[in-house]
């Protein structure tokens, strides 16, 4: 994939493990997982925006 071999996710994972801590690692993978599907389904939904003003915005309301 980008040249990492099993030894180096070895040393990153152990580098993460000392910065964030063990406490702090459930909370990161969950947070990881929700963005991870979140795109995903931003990218299977269709892309449509509905930039037509409603009709209570259009005209100004009298005081």
């Amino acid at each position: 994939m980008f040249g990492l071999g099993f030894p180096e996710l070895i040393v990153i994972m152990v580098i993460v493990l000392i910065i964030f801590g063990a406490g702090k690692l459930p909370e990161i993978g969950g947070a990881i997982g929700k963005g991870i599907n979140s795109f995903k389904k931003s990218i299977h939904e269709p892309n449509e925006i509905d930039v037509t003003p409603k009709n209570d915005q259009e005209k100004p309301k009298a005081p």
